[in-house]
């Protein structure tokens, strides 16, 4: 079973580095200067106001799945844990 595991979280490491190259592809081709960073923390929030910081970040810009109910309570957000334990401005988007 841990190599499954071990698969599994290779495989996440290999997909986050994609996702994060095509968006800096993006940023760099509309001459939008763009740092990605990637992470692995235990708990999310924390590593994303670290890291904002640490870079002298003025603003985090996270997304809102729109959960709502049990299943949010359930869930957890991490975009409600940056708001709420942060003092960096937080641009929610829909």
């Amino acid at each position: 079973m841990p190599e499954a595991f071990a698969k599994h979280a290779e495989h996440i490491k290999q997909h986050a580095a994609k996702v994060l190259s095509h968006v800096a592809e993006a940023a760099r081709t509309a001459g939008v200067p763009c740092e990605t960073v990637q992470l692995e923390h235990d708990q999310p929030y924390e590593a994303i106001i670290k890291t904002a910081e640490d870079k002298g970040c003025d603003l985090i810009v996270m997304a809102s799945h729109g959960r709502s109910g049990i299943s949010a309570v359930l869930l957890g957000s991490v975009t409600n844990k940056v708001l709420t334990h942060t003092k960096i401005p937080v641009l929610v988007c829909h």
